[in-house]
């Protein structure tokens, strides 16, 4: 057989294997290269080195199509924004690598895998190998994730090569594949699936932008302030003799690392350098509620206190308790999720701030939760 044929047998025994990888599949392009070690995808077309991909078994032949179906379906190459593109690799790997085990396809030898980790979102993952001591290495032969696809394959690009232009051209790709899931004997994807797809094609807002999305509202945003003037000089004259009062508590059980603590902290002080009319109280938590501190833009942080469990309501009783009926009031709250709730929900906006491999965001009780990230 010639490559073309082996790429597309496999394809057919993906189709009958796993309906949704299969109809993901129809958004590719595949294109025969010798320019690459394995096989690679630069988020638009797969490309195939035949030499490698001849002599596997038809089952690993097609592991390695589904893997690079997921990387492109999954943006996993757009979304490695900043991040180092060796690491992001070895977390994308993990991630579907997981995926394919469990649907019961083969990987070629050499795949990685890590039981540990794959259930977690791929940026969750490169902050968990960011925190290793050692330094982790990728073989040449596994670095399948492209910037370009300059002179790898034949013809013109189809003018699917910005981020949103791959958003869209993979949301309908998935619409697609849904569809095919729910005609087949399958029905719906499994929730580790679910996850991971709705990771990919959320908005990319990171925890930064989160962050001061809720640290820079004024007085005025509570009181319905016309926008408009912004840009008319107007904006800071209004906020004489106001303020916003800012809780941020952080969980101390022993779940949250200093590096966790230091990120967070570090930019909460440069906000309110920014923006002089933020008063933030910070506090430490465990069972027991620590502070709070008055915390400002250069203010040298006190040393943390805890080690126990966690329970959150009594920072939430705290903050109910000090509030007034004139001065609006936030909370921002650094954990991993895992711990006790107050039962009754909070009368002012919560950001939970959710460390890597913490609670699932769309689990919180109340408030809106964003998973911390050191990088990207």
């Amino acid at each position: 057989m010639s490559i073309e044929q082996l790429i597309s047998a496999s394809l057919v025994r993906m189709q009958a294997k796993s309906p949704f990888f299969a109809a993901l599949a129809l958004f590719a392009k595949f294109k025969v290269s010798a320019k690459i070690p394995t096989a690679a995808t630069d988020g638009r077309d797969i490309f195939v080195n035949p030499d490698f991909f001849t002599p596997l078994t038809p089952s690993e032949q097609d592991g390695l199509l589904a893997h690079e179906v997921l990387h492109a379906a999954l943006l996993h190459a757009p979304r490695r924004h900043g991040r180092d593109p060796k690491l992001w690799n070895i977390a994308a790997d993990i991630v579907i690598n997981g995926m394919l085990l469990k649907e019961g396809y083969a990987l070629p030898k050499g795949g990685l895998r890590d039981p540990k980790l794959e259930h977690l979102s791929a940026e969750e993952i490169y902050e968990k190998l960011l925190q290793k001591a050692e330094k982790l290495e990728l073989p040449a032969t596994l670095a399948d994730l492209l910037e370009e696809a300059a002179g790898l394959g034949e013809g013109e690009t189809d003018g699917v090569s910005s981020r949103a232009a791959l958003e869209k051209h993979w949301e309908n790709a998935q619409r697609q594949a849904r569809m095919a899931l729910e005609s087949s004997v399958y029905g719906s994807l499994p929730k580790y699936l679910e996850r991971e797809f709705g990771q990919a094609l959320q908005p990319q807002l990171d925890w930064k932008s989160y962050l001061w999305r809720y640290l820079v509202q004024t007085p005025t945003d509570f009181t319905h302030f016309d926008r408009r003037f912004l840009g008319q000089g107007l904006y800071l004259e209004t906020l004489s003799g106001e303020s916003v009062r800012v809780h941020v508590c952080v969980d101390t059980s022993g779940s949250i690392n200093e590096n966790y603590l230091r990120v967070l902290l570090s930019e909460v002080q440069a906000i309110l350098q920014a923006y002089p009319h933020i008063h933030c109280s910070l506090y430490y938590a465990d069972v027991k509620l620590h502070g709070p501190y008055e915390l400002k833009a250069n203010s040298e942080l006190p040393k943390p206190i805890g080690g126990g469990g966690t329970d959150f309501r009594p920072f939430f009783a705290k903050v109910t308790d000090t509030q007034d009926t004139w001065t609006p009031t936030l909370a921002i709250y650094l954990t991993d999720g895992f711990g006790d709730y107050p039962a009754d929900k909070p009368n002012y906006p919560v950001l939970w701030v959710v460390t890597p491999g913490g609670k699932d965001l769309s689990s919180f009780p109340f408030g809106e939760a964003v998973r911390l990230t050191t990088s990207g």
